[in-house]
C-alpha cells in the first residue's frame, strides 16, 4: 500500500523516512502514526536496512504537534484510546526498534513532534529548530510519552519546567541540557545524521539491537542489570561475535552480517 504522508528513500544500509504534510507543519494525524506505523515495521524487516534517520519535510517544521482538529471533541475514553494507540503504534515501536533510529530535528518539534524525537534514539538539531510541549496551554498534558521521557532526557525539574510553562527551547538550549546530541546547520542536518549513521551501520547489528533492549530495560523500570547479563551472554551465540572477535584477532575489519 502506497504512503500518503511519508515517503521513504534508502541508500548505503540507510533508510530516510521523511513526515510529508508542510502544508500542515508535518504535523501527526491518525493516518500518519499508521503509516509511520508500517514504515517502521517495513524497515525493521529490511536487511539492507541498518539505520534509520527521521525528519520531516522542508525546513521550519519536523513535526509541529499534533492535528488537534482530530480530537478536539473527544470524550474521556477516547482520549485514552488516542494515547494508548500512538503509544503501541509508534513511540513505543520507534523506542524498542531493533536498529537505531536517528531524529533529524529541522525546524519546530512541539507537543508530539517532540515526544516523536524523544522516541528516537539519537537526536541531532539544525540551528534554527525550537522545541516544547505546549500542552498545558490547551488544557491538556502530553501524551505521547513526554512526561515520562523527558524527565529521563534533560532531569526532572527541568522537564517539569518545560512542561509547566509550556515554552519553547532553541537548539542550543537543548543541547545544553541534553535534549539532543548535536546542533548543526540547517545545510549540514541530514549531512551529520547520514555520517552518524555510517558509523553505526560499521558495527554488529546483532549487538546493536542487544544494547538497544539492554539499555530501554533499566529506563522501563525493569532489571536494566540482568537483562544486560542475558543479552551479553547471548551475543557470544552469535555468528557476529564470532566474526567480530576473530576479524580483531587477524587485524582486519569485520564483515558482519547480522546473525
Amino acid at each position: 500500500m502506497p504512503y500518503k504522508n511519508i515517503t521513504l528513500q534508502s541508500e548505503n544500509n540507510i533508510t530516510l523516512v521523511t513526515i510529508n504534510r508542510p502544508d500542515k507543519l508535518n504535523a501527526l494525524n491518525i493516518e500518519t502514526i499508521d503509516e509511520l506505523h508500517r514504515a517502521f515495521l517495513e524497515t525493521e524487516n529490511d536487511q539492507n536496512c541498518k539505520v534509520i534517520i527521521l525528519t520531516g519535510s522542508g525546513n521550519k517544521a519536523f513535526v509541529a504537534g499534533a492535528d488537534i482538529s482530530e480530537f478536539y471533541k473527544f470524550t474521556v475514553e477516547q482520549g485514552k484510546q488516542l494515547s494508548a494507540d500512538g503509544h503501541t503504534k509508534l513511540f513505543n515501536l520507534i523506542e524498542d526498534l531493533s536498529k537505531p533510529v536517528i531524529a533529524a530535528i529541522n525546524g519546530f518539534a512541539l507537543g508530539g513532534g517532540l515526544e516523536l524525537a524523544m522516541s528516537c534514539h539519537i537526536r541531532v538539531a539544525s540551528n534554527n529548530a525550537k522545541m516544547g510541549l505546549p500542552e498545558v496551554s490547551l488544557g491538556v498534558i502530553p501524551g505521547y510519552g513526554g512526561t515520562q521521557r523527558l524527565p529521563q532526557l534533560v532531569g526532572k525539574g527541568k522537564a517539569m519546567e518545560m512542561i509547566f510553562t509550556a515554552q519553547m527551547i532553541t537548539a542550543q538550549d537543548a543541547l545544553n541540557c541534553k535534549l539532543v546530541n548535536y546542533v548543526t546547520s540547517s545545510e549540514e542536518l541530514l549531512n551529520q545524521c547520514k555520517e552518524i549513521a555510517t558509523q553505526i551501520c560499521k558495527n554488529s547489528p546483532t549487538a546493536i539491537s542487544a544494547a538497544v533492549r539492554s539499555i530501554n530495560a533499566g529506563f522501563a523500570g525493569n532489571n536494566g542489570l540482568n537483562t544486560e547479563i542475558e543479552e551479553f551472554g547471548k551475543c557470544f551465540g552469535t555468528a557476529d561475535f564470532k566474526e567480530g572477535t576473530l576479524a580483531f584477532l587477524e587485524k582486519r575489519k569485520p564483515q558482519f552480517t547480522g546473525c
